[in-house]
């Protein structure tokens, strides 16, 4: 066996078998796995032929972890106010499937929609109890960086065999297997990575700006417009929101950033990118039927108001654009409203208002903490507020209402929330153990 088949089975087996006594372990291995979609890959064969799926056994394993360590974790309030939305959520979801006509088997994939949203909820509300501290989120934000690291490599050395049509296709796990899912996921870890890079020592820094590289690369590969507008929003949002303490940094970052994206741009990439601004006798067939499906979605929005049902959108846009049979929203938010109706697109972008709403308050109370703590705080909030700006930026081009790293990064502010009560509460009795000390030794 070869050393990444060794190398699989060991960190495979490492994630399952920790996940029973630090399920956050299992957290990693899992959106590791997710993402990466290393069950396609040649050394998973193995646990292919005999039907284990990697993916499942280690959200497994992590549950059961969860459970068994339950007493242990530090998750302060069952639910918070953005957990309670997304059970809201799920409860719109199934509600449609109820209310809504029977989808037709040849739109869904493994599972039908709402039961992979199922689980995404799941596992989301194991993350959000787990990954309650700042150690454990700086650990799954290092997973990301190493993620977009591998991603970026597979991608510059791919054969041609992976461009169709000239763009960067089957890179990564099931859901970045299309290249505008791909750049929109690999635009939004830049942030993140940048955040990591600010924040770590000089090994860090060289590991970050590394996969920053190659991240960025494999962004220009895919040839997304939509993620090019992504990473202008993102650099708008990065302005508005940097840290007094670190604006300088920040600003100095971006600079290289944007210097860097430059270095890696081709011919292929600048020619798709100002089809963008075109005029409409100028766009080409993939921006012209964007336009007419958004608005197809809008007539069936007014058709029915109250949503279509989940899974439901392949087999309605028939009957407004015939030709278009099978053919994708490629919007986030057209998809939402038209299968899930008003009530849904209001949950839905009212829990986006609540993510943000929630980074602020993580960023505005974290001040008051010691430096060695509150800055990591401040850091991460300020990465993910960039990150969730430039991913639900790339949802106007793509859909991604049910994908599952929309919902883990809309509910990472849940994770940072609690890692700031957890830093309070430890502060707190610092101070009064500190305080303590004091008055013995004043009595003595």
């Amino acid at each position: 066996m070869s050393l990444k088949g060794i190398l699989f089975i060991s960190l495979f087996f490492l994630c399952s078998v920790g996940a029973l006594i630090m399920p956050h372990i299992g957290v990693y291995g899992y959106i590791a796995e997710y993402c990466l979609g290393t069950s396609r890959q040649w050394w998973a064969a193995p646990f292919v032929r005999v039907g284990i799926r990697l993916s499942y056994t280690i959200a497994l394993a992590t549950i059961l972890g969860t459970f068994f360590q339950w007493r242990k974790l530090r998750y302060g309030k069952l639910l918070v106010g953005q957990e309670v939305l997304m059970l809201l959520f799920f409860g719109i979801v199934c509600l449609s499937v109820l209310i809504g006509e029977p989808t037709i088997g040849l739109y869904t994939t493994i599972d039908h929609p709402s039961l992979k949203f199922a689980k995404v909820v799941l596992f989301i509300f194991v993350i959000t109890h787990v990954i309650t501290n700042v150690r454990k989120l700086d650990g799954l934000l290092w997973i990301f960086v190493a993620i977009s690291l591998v991603l970026g490599l597979n991608a510059w050395r791919v054969p041609q065999s992976a461009f169709i049509g000239g763009r960067l296709e089957t890179i990564g796990g099931a859901d970045f297997v299309e290249s505008n899912f791909l750049a929109a996921f690999m635009v939004a870890m830049l942030p993140i990575i940048g955040i990591q890079l600010l924040r770590s020592k000089w090994l860090g820094k060289a590991v970050c700006a590394v996969s920053a590289a190659f991240t960025a690369n494999a962004v220009v590969l895919c040839r997304s417009r939509g993620a090019l507008v992504g990473i202008a929003v993102g650099v708008i949002t990065a302005c508005l929101f940097a840290p007094k303490k670190h604006r300088k940094k920040i600003a100095v970052g971006l600079l290289f950033g944007i210097m860097g994206g430059i270095y890696v741009l081709d011919t292929q990439f600048l020619k798709r990118a100002t089809t963008i601004t075109s005029s409409e006798d100028q766009r080409d067939e993939s921006a012209s039927s964007r336009l007419r499906l958004w608005r197809a979605g809008a007539e069936i929005f007014a058709d029915n108001p109250l949503g279509i049902g989940v899974g439901n959108w392949y087999q309605t846009i028939v009957r407004y654009i015939p030709e278009y049979e099978g053919k994708d929203s490629h919007n986030t938010y057209v998809k939402c409203a038209v299968e899930l109706g008003v009530q849904g697109i209001l949950v839905y972008v009212l829990f986006i208002f609540t993510a943000f709403l929630r980074l602020r308050w993580v960023r505005k109370l974290a001040i008051g903490l010691p430096p060695s703590v509150g800055d990591d705080l401040v850091q991460m909030s300020f990465g993910l507020t960039v990150s969730l700006s430039i991913i639900l930026t790339c949802g106007i081009t793509i859909t991604m209402i049910y994908t599952e790293i929309i919902w883990i990064l809309l509910m990472l502010p849940v994770c940072l929330e609690r890692a700031l009560d957890n830093a309070i509460s430890d502060h707190e009795l610092a101070l009064a153990g500190e305080a303590e000390e004091s008055s013995s030794k004043t009595s003595v």
